[in-house]
């Protein structure tokens, strides 16, 4: 019977690599734009399956606001302005923020 031995494993720490803090991204209920196209919103700018999209807009519809999804900073900011500018081009005041996790 041959005993081997196993290879020597090396384990490397990445250190020096920091992670993008999370921010929450939060909609705002408004009492002009249609919940239909909130969900739309929803749906093709975070990409929320249409339920969720729907529950989102209905908890924002009658809390006042809803969490919608968390991502890095710069994700959640590039998607609240494109949410923006798609409520802009239809003139309605559609609302979202974003804060830190």
């Amino acid at each position: 019977m041959t005993t081997q031995s196993l290879p020597e494993i090396q384990i490397i720490e990445e250190t020096d690599t920091e992670l993008e803090p999370l921010y929450r991204v939060i909609i705002h209920n408004d009492e002009t734009t249609p919940m239909d196209f909130v969900v739309e919103v929803l749906k093709q700018i975070f990409f929320l399956a249409n339920d969720r999209a729907a529950d989102i807009m209905l908890t924002a519809h009658i809390k006042g606001s809803a969490y919608v999804q968390t991502l890095p900073r710069m994700e959640a900011e590039k998607r609240v302005q494109h949410a923006h500018q798609a409520a802009g081009m239809e003139g309605y005041p559609l609302h979202f923020s974003i804060e830190r996790e």
